[in-house]
């Protein structure tokens, strides 16, 4: 496999409609550049297209190579950052305004897969999130907060149904979110790509950015075997940014986090898994899983900053033999990793560095539905002169520490595996908000 291939994941080996792009070679005069072939460069490209502009993106390895088409494949509305501490930071009326526009974006990637006809999965709606803990009034608290002030559809699931459909002994009750899907991220990565051509878009892959300079009210964008002029330039490279603009490169934490994809389980299945829908639980370091329709599981957990750990899927079977320990002797058939930008805030970051030229990042921990929220937000103001990205002003572009803050989050990785742990014992914590 050449370095800029996808990796051996469920995805890669299920991705439907492959299609390999040139490099850039020679120069090109556009609009807009966009830097970066993941969800969040996709939708900003797809969003400029529709609205009849030009625009050429470049990306370093293949459409998806990164996170985005190695992801657990969860979408629902909302942040990393979770509601009570997005109104605290806020206030209310903002929360409720950024929540809104998280649920506008899984209603775009729907009404996208519809309109585009793309292939990536149909897999009943919901989402449920098992308890840990044995707190209920703790579950429904959180479960009336987010109906109550974001105008959520969340349902309360005692234990006895839990028991009944997550034959787990680590769950107790849970929350069921019939708002949220499951998808082939690769595969819906390609197909928005893929849309985006049709309306004019031009991509190009294998062509990592060198370089970006000022030509009088312009930008040049260098690559090996070519340049882009543009009126704008957009930065949609996340964790994967390296150092091609050093603020945004200090403000955002490349973190790895995993998924297993195990043999059939036939059925083996039953014993463990009885619902159709995607599950994770409430702890701050969760599992995330979903059974695919051939009985394998696709399991999601951990975060590092290391990239390549040594015996991944050992790791990650033995991980999931503690959730369902019914099923030890399972096998691996693979497990990889994928690099998510952390920004210190857990927030999205998008705005504007200078006239010009534009950054759509941060998306770790919950980017499907926020790539697309960011994509639109600079398709419109480019588009448009719309200044609704605006809204994300307090979320900047802080300072997350450099190698000194990959250490840091190590040791909160750490820390919040020990409260886990804790509140596990003492049968404290509750829903995630």
């Amino acid at each position: 496999m050449r370095p800029s291939e996808h990796i051996d994941s469920y995805y890669s080996r299920t991705r439907t409609a492959p299609r390999d792009r040139p490099a850039l070679d020679g120069r090109v005069e556009t609009e807009t550049c966009v830097i970066g072939g993941g969800l969040a460069g996709i939708a900003t490209a797809l969003g400029l297209a529709e609205r009849g502009r030009r625009v050429v993106l470049l990306e370093a390895h293949r459409i998806g190579w990164g996170a985005s088409g190695r992801n657990g494949g969860f979408l629902s509305a909302g942040f990393a950052l979770g509601a009570r501490d997005l109104e605290a930071r806020v206030g209310l009326e903002s929360a409720q305004e950024l929540y809104r526009m998280s649920e506008d974006a899984v209603d775009l990637i729907r009404r996208r897969v519809e309109q585009y006809e793309i292939d990536c999965g149909d897999a009943p709606a919901g989402v449920v999130r098992n308890s840990w803990t044995d707190n209920p009034d703790a579950v429904k608290a959180g479960i009336g907060y987010m109906n109550q002030r974001f105008g959520g559809a969340l349902e309360y699931w005692p234990r006895e149904k839990v028991a009944e459909t997550y034959l787990s002994p680590r769950y107790h009750d849970a929350v069921f979110n019939p708002r949220a899907h499951q998808l082939h991220a690769l595969n819906y990565a390609n197909g928005a790509a893929i849309a985006a051509e049709g309306l004019g878009a031009i991509l190009h892959e294998q062509s990592p950015v060198k370089s970006i300079t000022k030509q009088g009210d312009r930008h040049r964008v260098v690559t090996d075997t070519g340049e882009v002029v543009a009126d704008n330039v957009v930065f949609c490279c996340s964790g994967e940014i390296g150092w091609l603009n050093q603020r945004l490169s200090w403000s955002i934490l490349p973190i790895g986090t995993y998924v297993l994809l195990t043999e059939p389980l036939d059925d083996r299945l039953q014993s463990a898994i009885r619902a159709p829908h995607a599950a994770a639980d409430n702890r701050r370091i969760e599992n995330y899983y979903r059974a695919l329709p051939d009985t394998r599981l696709l399991w999601g957990g951990g975060m590092s900053i290391s990239r390549r750990p040594a015996n991944l899927e050992e790791r990650m079977l033995e991980d999931l033999f503690g959730v369902y320990p019914q099923l030890r002797g399972i096998r691996a058939e693979t497990a990889w990793a994928g690099t998510m930008g952390y920004a210190r805030h857990r927030m999205p970051q998008i705005g504007q560095l200078s006239p010009g030229l534009w950054y759509n990042q941060g998306y770790g921990g919950h980017g499907l539905n926020t790539t697309t929220m960011g994509g639109e937000l600079i398709a419109r103001a480019i588009a448009e002169d719309d200044h609704a990205y605006q809204a994300f002003a307090p979320f900047g572009l802080d300072f997350a520490g450099g190698p000194a803050g990959l250490v840091a989050a190590q040791l909160v990785y750490w820390s919040w595996k020990l409260r886990d742990a804790w509140d596990a014992r003492r049968g404290g914590g509750g829903s995630r908000t």
